[in-house]
């Protein structure tokens, strides 16, 4: 596989997961039962993209000043503290739940604007830029964009069909345990590099 599909795949998968039980597919679920699914994902995908583009943008130009040895043990590192922070997990506040409920604005817009806020500094963005420092930045852009519409793109319909989202506590474990598995792969990478 050349490098484009591995950074798509990856990304893909790691964002995928990341976002399961994350606040902004909470999010998604809540403006879902306002608004059609459809502008719901529009505006997802335009705030995504935008969100992700300036991470790998950010993490490529780590990538270029830094050796790849050490990219890998932070990226190892970084991937350790994701997990964690997955295992605290998100919650949606009483004013998050107000504005998504409450938008009289066009469906897209608003769905756009509260995702893009609610994307910066977020675990998401922050595994694409670690991401986007190994694998290069556009196979990593569109595989995160992707992922994170994706699972997203899940909650809303199970949030449609179900009425209710995915149990929260599984995802949580589970999202977890496989950032800690790439944290460690990526660590044992570096440290094998190192010596």
């Amino acid at each position: 596989m050349d490098g484009f599909l591995v950074a798509l795949v990856i990304s893909f998968g790691v964002i995928f997961v990341a976002e399961l039980g994350d606040k902004s597919q909470l999010m998604a679920l809540t403006f879902a039962t306002r608004f059609k699914p459809v502008p719901v994902l529009i505006g997802i995908t335009v705030a995504t993209a935008i969100v992700h583009l300036a991470s790998v943008a950010i993490g490529y130009g780590l990538h270029a000043a830094l050796p790849t040895s050490w990219i890998s043990l932070i990226a190892g590192l970084a991937f350790l503290g994701f997990g964690a922070w997955t295992l605290r997990g998100d919650k949606l506040t009483e004013e998050e739940r107000r504005k998504a409920e409450k938008t009289s604005k066009s469906a897209i817009v608003a769905v756009g604007v509260a995702f893009f806020l609610a994307e910066l500094g977020d675990k998401t963005m922050l595994a694409t830029i670690t991401l986007a420092t190994k694998y290069g930045w556009f196979g990593t852009w569109l595989g995160s964009t992707l992922g994170m519409v994706a699972a997203d793109a899940l909650a809303i319909m199970v949030g449609r069909l179900l009425g209710r989202h995915l149990p929260e506590k599984a995802i949580r474990y589970g999202a977890a345990v496989l950032f800690a598995i790439s944290g460690l792969w990526l660590i044992l990478e570096a440290v094998t590099k190192l010596t």
